[in-house]
């Protein structure tokens, strides 16, 4: 978790949130080794998708960022987009 926590700049409990809901929906699994739990994906599909999300962030990651909208650089979680009663339609 440590590991996860410094690669993505998240707090423990934020990654800990994501890992249980990736878990219970399938996509990850993992193994106790020793005090820590290595994780595995669980569907090989994924790595394609995940590329392919790679290479979208790559070529539209900036304008994602500058978003007026969404990119909003002071939000806790970065993967959390902000909703109003327009964007929840």
């Amino acid at each position: 978790m440590v590991d996860l926590c410094a690669a993505l700049g998240l707090g423990q409990s934020t990654v800990s949130n994501h890992l249980a809901c990736l878990r219970e929906c399938g996509l990850v699994d993992f193994r106790p080794q020793g005090r820590a739990s290595v994780y595995r994906l669980t569907r090989p599909e994924l790595m394609d998708l995940l590329a392919a999300a790679e290479a979208l962030l790559g070529a539209t990651g900036s304008a994602v960022a500058l978003c007026p909208t969404y990119g909003d650089p002071g939000a806790d979680d970065p993967y959390t987009i902000p909703t109003s009663k327009e964007t929840a339609r």
